[in-house]
């Protein structure tokens, strides 16, 4: 038997998980029909989405010394090194760590925008890595 608290909703539901002899799961404990979509991803196939930084190729300088793309004014908010990025849709558990190493090593070139494909159909699988920040 396994536990585990329903992330779906902000309710919560605490749902116990048994697998039945022919290999099917029982869900208890949910309060919709999403905690048991929720258990049964969760043993079979857990996904992550992931978020990260790429490394930019060339740093964007604020002329007045203030803000960029409308920000406020704060260290490292002029002068960024990195840009957030995150995966488009959520990818396996087990692959995370493979992804954020192909994250890691890809630099970006300014100006990049909100939603610009970072990495493209990683590794065949279906999922981009778009940026999460527009930097001019």
């Amino acid at each position: 038997m396994s536990e585990l608290t329903c992330i779906v909703c902000p309710i919560g539901c605490a749902l116990s998980i048994r697998e039945n002899a022919d290999g099917t799961l029982a869900v208890s404990g949910n309060r919709c029909p999403r905690g048991v979509a929720y258990a049964v991803e969760e043993l079979r196939s857990p996904k992550r989405m992931v978020t990260a930084t790429c490394r930019l190729v060339s740093a964007p300088a604020c002329a007045d010394g203030g803000s960029l793309s409308g920000t406020t004014s704060q260290p490292g908010l002029c002068d960024p090194r990195r840009v957030p990025v995150r995966s488009n849709v959520p990818c396996p558990k087990e692959r995370v760590p493979e992804m954020l190493a192909a994250i890691y090593a890809k630099t970006v070139q300014v100006p990049v925008r909100c939603g610009d494909l970072v990495i493209e159909n990683w590794m065949g699988t279906g999922i981009d890595v778009v940026a999460s920040r527009s930097l001019e």
